[in-house]
């Protein structure tokens, strides 16, 4: 059977809800790694707060963290860590121009946090522990350098004014993508260099895998480009619509249905 290179994105993927990878789904990727297959996480989340599933996993694989941003591997002394800046200036213009429509907003380099204004309620998006710092104020005087990504949070509608003002001011050199709710519109902003698509096929290739050798799961916009890349690309069936546009296969399962698993049963039997 031809070996394959699976990449999972965590939340609304492999995850049941946003701190719980099941026992029954680690045992299930633990058995298909002993079957010879290769895992790969690739998530938005930092570092740290994706360490422990990829620990979980036991997995021996370059982790991508960031959309791409950031990828990494601390099992590997040869693999070439890769980091994706997004321009300081840009982030603090783009800021500045939009101030007006943003809520609140904030911004990571490595595990160092700059948020602009304290809210607790945030704190879970922050994914702070104890490798992590806080810095709270304004950017211009708290943000020492470029960044690996910067969020904005708007009310409703202001999102699509400021994803405007990105695409006229910085188009083909910054992406916006709204991943907001039916309450809130959530901006990230980040550089065309960066994005799932880019960092498997890099890994991919690392790895020795051809790319018809890959699966791909995943449920979000910053899915997209994985999907499309991957040899076969399955969105979760809580996933977002375009999401699920850009897959191979829609799964009649969600993420807390199985749906990695479910998956992986037909393909890898039948590949068998």
């Amino acid at each position: 059977m031809q070996k394959k290179l699976i990449a999972l994105d965590l939340d609304g993927t492999l995850l049941y809800d946003w701190y719980t990878l099941k026992d029954e789904t680690r045992d299930y990727l633990l058995n298909v790694q002993t079957a010879g297959h290769t895992v790969v996480i690739a998530t938005g989340r930092p570092f740290r707060s994706s360490d422990h599933f990829y620990d979980a996993l036991q997995l021996q694989t370059p982790l991508i963290n960031f959309n791409g941003g950031i990828i990494t591997s601390k099992h590997d002394p040869a693999f070439p860590d890769q980091h994706i800046w997004l321009d300081k200036e840009a982030v603090l213009n783009i800021f500045k121009a939009n101030e007006s429509l943003i809520t609140n907003a904030f911004c990571e380099i490595q595990d160092n946090v700059y948020l602009l204004a304290d809210d607790k309620d945030l704190y879970p998006f922050l994914h702070l522990n104890e490798f992590s710092t806080l810095t709270v104020g304004p950017f211009e005087e708290t943000l020492p350098g470029p960044t690996n990504g910067f969020i904005a949070l708007a009310n409703k509608g202001n999102g699509d004014k400021i994803e405007a003002y990105i695409d006229a001011h910085y188009r083909d050199i910054i992406l916006s993508r709204n991943w907001g709710n039916d309450e809130t519109d959530v901006i990230e902003i980040f550089t065309p260099k960066t994005n799932k698509g880019e960092a498997l096929k890099g890994v991919s290739s690392y790895l020795g895998f051809k790319q018809s050798d890959t699966i791909a799961f995943g449920d979000g916009h910053n899915d997209i480009e994985m999907l499309k890349w991957a040899g076969l690309g399955i969105a979760m069936n809580n996933g977002h619509p375009a999401a699920k546009a850009a897959a191979d296969i829609v799964s009649p399962k969600s993420n807390q249905e199985n749906a990695i698993e479910y998956h992986l049963d037909q393909l890898l039997k039948k590949e068998a």
